[in-house]
């Protein structure tokens, strides 16, 4: 999938009053990718707000989407106040409810202002691109990765350490890659907001599991994300590198928790993430 094909997965066609309809990028999921529907229905929550841009979003993912079926989003107005709106988005396919969320804009306003600063970390032009990750890494870690490079574009990530795809010796559950859209996008803020969630659904499971000494690509394992919530800070264009910052501070019950802060190149806070997804063992392969 190119740049100008995710601007147009973005386009959702009007379907009545407060409802949309999107369809999904056929790159060899099986099931629609979270960071498709988080951005979808953020962009038919903001098709209903006069003014205000997104702050914070928090969703539940209900049941795995088909790529093939169109997806419904229905768009429920809860509130519009003086400064905030708030807006709650179910995405359907075949009747059924297979995502949930609510979604809060603010117009923007002064006031107090301070940011947490980025950890040091080596440049992007310094951490190997996916295909020299390629060569670099062995066995099924090498394999994943190359599954991953034609289904996860035009998301283009380059890790500032490659252990985190390959299982091993318990790792600190933290860590931290570079990620960015990968070809040009149109200048409109918006794209740029739902871009941002798009690609903010990747990696974070990883981190949580390079605390067991698990890869993402263990057959033995089940994962997926369960919920996820983004609070938009600062404006940021989503074609530039960013440094997503990551760690997992549990892990329960085959559920893990992992935290996530995006800052730009500059060492500009642009976005908090949170997210929990389930890690569980399989009975069999």
């Amino acid at each position: 999938m190119t740049a100008d094909e995710l601007v147009a997965l973005l386009d959702l066609a009007p379907a009545g009053e407060d409802r949309f309809v999107g369809h999904s990028a056929l790159n060899g999921w099986r099931r629609v990718y979270g960071g498709q529907v988080l951005a979808q229905a953020l962009v038919a929550a903001e098709r209903t707000v006069a003014a205000g841009d997104p702050h914070s979003l928090h969703a539940y993912f209900l049941l795995g989407g088909d790529p093939r079926e169109p997806i419904l989003f229905e768009v429920e107005r809860l509130r519009d106040g003086r400064s905030f709106t708030t807006r709650r988005v179910v995405a359907r396919q075949k009747g059924e409810a297979i995502f949930v969320t609510v979604a809060s804009f603010h117009e923007q306003e002064p006031g107090f202002d301070h940011a947490a600063p980025p950890p040091s970390a080596p440049a992007p032009e310094a951490c190997p691109d996916r295909r020299q990750a390629i060569e670099l890494l062995e066995g099924p870690a090498r394999d994943h990765m190359k599954r991953m490079l034609d289904m996860t574009w035009p998301i283009d990530i380059r890790s500032t350490d490659l252990t985190r795809y390959a299982a091993g010796p318990v790792r600190e559950p933290r860590g931290a890659l570079w990620t960015r859209i990968g070809e040009p996008l149109p200048p409109d803020p918006a794209i740029h907001r739902a871009a941002l969630l798009y690609l903010s659904d990747m990696s974070l499971l990883e981190t949580a599991l390079g605390a067991h000494g698990v890869s993402i690509h263990d057959p033995h394992i089940q994962i997926a994300s369960l919920d996820h919530a983004l609070w938009f800070h600062r404006p940021a264009r989503v074609d530039d590198w960013l440094l997503y910052v990551q760690d997992s501070p549990n892990a329960v019950g085959a559920t893990g928790l992992v935290r996530g802060l995006i800052y730009t190149r500059e060492g500009v806070l642009v976005a908090s993430v949170a997210q929990e997804g389930l890690m569980r063992r399989r009975r069999s392969v």
